[in-house]
């Protein structure tokens, strides 16, 4: 499990690799997912913090680096992927992780950063939560950002028990893909087939629980 030393170590090598914005804003998720952890998964929180502060370190090369490195990689790319070139970090860090970040490359780390910006069916929990900390950290400050931010925390979801809080963070995540959903459509852009899958499975399940 990593230390606190460690995860020091990497935010100061991060540093240096980063944009002050890009670098920001990687510290502001991983303050969230904690925030987050702290609810949903406390046993998990280097797991978490550790992906929050690798999610984004491709997230600033041009679309024809982030290819590149597909290619090197051997990741698959679809037609809809190469209009939707914001979507390739999340596999590219995830690939490179390994070979840049070894004493990281942990099965959990890898799959919360391949899938914190599309997510997909059946996410972890861990998943789950490095997803929404990247939609509400506090450097977010578009109008769905803010808003689904503070639809989860004005409920108050450290007074609920486990299984309604549980529950709030699924209608929160479904929330979040409706606007995802929503945003890319209105722009005329295609939207993964992941995210389409994440959100039905999970509204499937509300619906499954409301029949109950």
């Amino acid at each position: 499990m990593f230390t606190e030393e460690n995860l020091n170590e990497l935010r100061i090598t991060l540093e240096g690799k980063m944009s002050p914005k890009r670098y920001r804003h990687t510290l502001e998720v991983e303050n969230m997912v904690a925030r987050l952890g702290e609810l949903y998964a406390p046993d998990k929180l280097p797991i978490l913090r550790a992906a929050a502060l690798l999610h984004d370190i491709t997230k600033e090369y041009s679309a024809d680096h982030q290819l590149m490195l597909c290619a090197e990689k051997g990741l698959e790319v679809s037609r809809g992927d190469l209009y939707a070139p914001k979507t390739f970090h999340a596999r590219t860090a995830a690939a490179m992780i390994p070979e840049w970040y070894e004493a990281f490359a942990e099965e959990e780390v890898l799959s919360c950063v391949r899938w914190h910006t599309t997510g997909r069916a059946d996410m972890t929990l861990c998943e789950q939560l490095v997803y929404l900390a990247d939609y509400i950290d506090l450097s977010r400050t578009f109008e769905d950002c803010v808003m689904l931010r503070e639809f989860f925390f004005e409920k108050k979801p450290e007074e609920m028990d486990r299984q309604e809080r549980l529950a709030h963070l699924r209608d929160t995540l479904i929330l979040s893909f409706d606007m995802t959903i929503l945003a890319l459509a209105e722009d005329g852009l295609p939207i993964s087939p992941d995210t389409f899958e994440a959100r039905n499975q999970l509204v499937c399940q509300r619906l499954a629980e409301q029949k109950a």
